[in-house]
């Protein structure tokens, strides 16, 4: 089975970024995801998303220790990952409101960390 190097897997996790905004671009409350088949679609399609996110970080933090650290603390990549087990074991608990504030609040600062880590690895010749 192919794996995926550092840089591809912080290239996807970039490219799944841009894909949950633009989708998101059509939600303005967590309600908008329960209105209408569109919402719902949008909705799985998200959760899609942000559980490979986890498990693309997941990947890299078990193979690449400490590089994540190296933008962000622990914690931070840590609840992402727990994230990604949630949605991955648990996907009855989810909050809409918590998808909600993730991609309202969220997403671009996480965009901004992988965007510097991506450079990091470019550097470095992760590719």
């Amino acid at each position: 089975m192919y794996k995926m190097s550092l840089y591809e897997l912080l290239e996807f996790i970039l490219e799944s970024i841009k894909v949950i905004q633009k989708r998101f671009s059509f939600i303005h409350s967590s309600d908008d995801f329960m209105q209408d088949d569109s919402g719902l679609e949008k909705l799985d399609s998200i959760i899609m998303r942000i559980q490979t996110i986890g498990e693309a970080l997941k990947n890299i933090d078990k193979h690449e220790k400490g590089f994540l650290e190296s933008v962000a603390p622990s914690e931070y990549w840590s609840n992402i990952i727990k994230l990604r087990d949630l949605i991955s074991h648990h996907c009855v608990d989810i909050d809409l409101e918590t998808i909600f504030m993730i991609c309202d609040e969220k997403l671009d600062d996480l965009e901004d960390k992988i965007s510097v880590l991506l450079g990091r690895a470019k550097e470095s010749n992760k590719q």
